[in-house]
């Protein structure tokens, strides 16, 4: 007694039939759990920052650290 031959006529189309539908569906999944996982808190963390950043305070501030060669410090 033999073994039967392996079917391999269209075993890809048939593989793929199963696959693909599975793949986008976990890849779907995986970049909705990313957008609200990641992107979202991190758009609303930097809405955050710069509804209370003032630029011309930390401009002085690093102006009077002395950071900026082409402007110097009040006190000098």
């Amino acid at each position: 007694m033999s073994l039967p031959k392996p079917v391999m006529r269209g075993l890809l189309g048939k593989r793929l039939r199963f696959h693909l539908p599975i793949a986008f569906s976990l890849a779907l999944v995986a970049a909705t759990a990313f957008k609200f996982t990641v992107t979202e808190p991190r758009k609303q963390a930097y809405a955050d920052f710069y509804k209370k950043y003032d630029a011309t305070k930390e401009f002085n501030a690093m102006r009077e650290a002395g950071v900026f060669e082409s402007v110097r410090p009040s006190g000098e």
